[in-house]
């Protein structure tokens, strides 16, 4: 039976390009486990964009000399295409500055706000003594109060996870330009988290079967609940829709709060562009969908504490009661999959700190096979994973190249040259018949990691069933009975048994392998899409009467303005999670290598824009 499946992938900032660090934890598992989905029959929405309010957008303009919204046009397009390359599977990738999604957040704000979770507070805020802009908190590090962990930033310590103010911390600075901050007092709307503690705690308890590194985290969170604040003092933003506070340039939502929501208004606004306004209710109010988010464990907070606490405000599920908001019972997440870090020689990945290989870079060079690859089988799952091109050079030349692409390339060829076509199999032996069970079987503990999201795991039960493949053919030896004439019966069936077993492997390494999925897919004879790729379409923003709710207040984006997304015609893709029976008699395509072997000194020194450093 189809399930309706949500996979809520967490939103870059569009500050610059995405690095390799980026994409292992939003990007490439989410991918994986989408495309499992869909060729398992569910009905998946795969969803998020680039997320362009707050400060960083800010500091970065600044630093480019160019306005807010250039610096995000700029790299939104390049993200775009870095992920476009990568073979992101979103049916949206859209941004946070389109009209749409002010709407929708400020809708969840309002209901929040009616339904008494947020509440207006004097507070401390920081200030630059240099220029008078405000610090969000992002941008204050100091000492940590709890843990005395160095380098704690003014929201959260992620040494020991807890939620923390500016003033919390011992001998705090900017991250800007050193200085020590000014606090001030300022007003700000504070969702109220004690309210809405035991009914996260309940949910949470509920989540058995997550990550138990992401479950500890986030029931640990549970502890320290203290209202927090969702505004900020800053003229780049979403504006909060309250009267007396809409027209302010000076006050914005806090960016956190509204970048969440994109999940629900990114879906909203695929509902629109696919012209079923209400289609979007599919994952969002069906109590049957599932809902799985994808990001690196930096984001756990957000998205198992922030955003379900938003959720059940929006019901009012709190100590405080209240009425669902105009949208209805909104879901709330099934799973937060979140990874560790991808490190480099134990640095975590860093534009700043010179630590960075983008991923525009990587595809250059060498595709983004090998790199979804190397993130499955070798990225941080579930602990801290170092990047280093020696281990890359051997995952691609001896799993890639010598175990699948071999296969591939000899079973086709011998195939090709002997027959030039798929055999006819005549007496299937015991031999025949175990590696035919063996591959058929693996379907299904592949996909029952997949849809638990243990990638390496899978990816390990696909290649066993190389493994297996290749020693048949060994064992075998069609090289061999090709020489007899008398032997063509029994050439036939043992290469008709490896290209089937190719076409089972090939099927179950599509998530993680789509672009060579393809090929093998056309070599074996078969025509039409088998693996969809993401498409970049221009589309023009939604207009007021387009919409449920129409945006308020001070400096909206422009109505009509015109912006890349990614979409793209995943239903009509051939792929299946489940053997597809080889045609007798298709003619079959003289392959060329699917990966190519890399020289062992790259992982000595690394490419020229990514050398090691000694």
């Amino acid at each position: 039976m189809s399930s309706s499946v949500l996979t809520a992938v967490a939103w870059p900032y569009a500050n610059g390009p995405r690095h390799i660090g980026h994409v292992s934890g939003f990007g490439v598992p989410s991918d994986v486990f989408s495309r499992y989905q869909r060729m398992a029959g569910n009905n998946v929405l795969m969803v998020s964009g680039t997320d362009e309010h707050g400060t960083p957008i800010l500091v970065q303009a600044d630093a480019e000399g160019v306005s807010p919204m250039e610096l995000a046009d700029r790299y939104n397009r390049v993200i775009v295409d870095d992920l476009q390359g990568l073979g992101l599977s979103y049916d949206l990738f859209t941004r946070t500055t389109t009209r749409n999604h002010f709407a929708v957040v400020q809708e969840l704000f309002r209901t929040l706000h009616k339904n008494g979770y947020l509440v207006p507070k004097i507070t401390t805020g920081a200030i630059s003594p240099s220029t008078g802009r405000t610090l969000p908190d992002r941008f204050v590090e100091g000492t940590c109060p709890i843990c005395g962990a160095d380098g704690a930033r003014g929201d959260q310590c992620d040494n020991c996870g807890n939620q923390l103010d500016p003033a919390d911390l011992i001998n705090p600075r900017s991250k800007i330009n050193g200085e020590t901050p000014k606090f001030v007092e300022t007003e700000h709307f504070f969702l109220d988290l004690p309210a809405l503690a035991d009914s996260l705690g309940d949910w949470l308890k509920g989540r058995t079967d997550w990550r138990p590194n992401v479950l500890r985290f986030s029931l640990n969170l549970i502890d320290d609940m203290r209202p927090r604040a969702m505004s900020r003092d800053i003229d780049w933003g979403i504006p909060i829709p309250l009267e007396g506070w809409s027209g302010r340039p000076d006050k914005k939502l806090y960016v956190w709060f509204d970048a969440v929501i994109g999940y629900l208004s990114a879906s909203m606004e695929w509902a629109m562009r696919s012209g079923n306004p209400e289609a979007w209710r599919e994952w969002w109010t069906n109590p049957e969908a599932v809902s799985h988010y994808f990001m690196g464990k930096d984001n756990i907070t957000f998205h198992s504490q922030i955003w379900p606490s938003e959720l059940l405000a929006y019901k009012g599920m709190g100590a405080h009661g209240g009425e669902a908001g105009a949208l209805g019972q909104l879901n709330l997440p099934t799973e937060v999959v979140s990874s560790e870090f991808l490190t480099m020689s134990g640095s975590k990945f860093s534009t700043s700190r010179g630590t960075v290989i983008y991923v525009r870079d990587f595809l250059k060079e060498f595709g983004p096979d090998a790199l979804r690859y190397f993130i499955s089988v070798g990225g941080p799952e579930t602990q801290d994973t170092d990047f280093t091109w020696d281990e890359f050079v051997r995952r691609t030349n001896f799993e890639l190249a010598n175990e699948w692409g071999n296969l591939v390339n000899r079973t086709v060829s011998m195939a090709h040259k002997n027959f030039g076509e798929v055999p006819r199999p005549g007496t299937i032996t015991e031999a025949d018949a175990t590696l035919l069970r063996t591959a058929e079987a693996a379907f299904d503990t592949v996909g029952a990691h997949l849809a638990r999201s243990r990638f390496r795991a899978a990816a390990g039960e696909v290649m066993r069933v190389v493994t297996a493949a290749n020693k048949y053919i060994s064992d075998t030896e069609p090289w061999k009975l090709a020489k007899d004439p008398e032997q063509a019966d029994r050439l036939a069936t043992v290469l008709h048994t490896s290209l089937q077993v190719v076409s089972d492997a090939n099927s179950m390494f599509t998530p993680f392998l789509p672009h060579s999925a393809q090929k093998v897919h056309e070599a074996l004879g078969n025509t039409g899409i088998w693996a969809a790729q993401p498409e970049v379409r221009m589309v023009e923003d939604l207009v007021s009467s387009e919409l449920p709710i129409g945006p308020v207040g001070h400096g909206l984006p422009d109505e009509g303005r015109i912006y890349p997304v990614l979409m793209g015609d995943y239903a009509s893709e051939k792929a299946t999670w489940a053997r597809t029976d080889l045609k007798v008699g298709a003619a079959l395509q003289k392959p060329t290598p699917l990966f190519a072997k890399l020289e062992p000194e790259l992982g000595e020194t690394g490419p020229e824009w990514a050398p090691v450093n000694k």
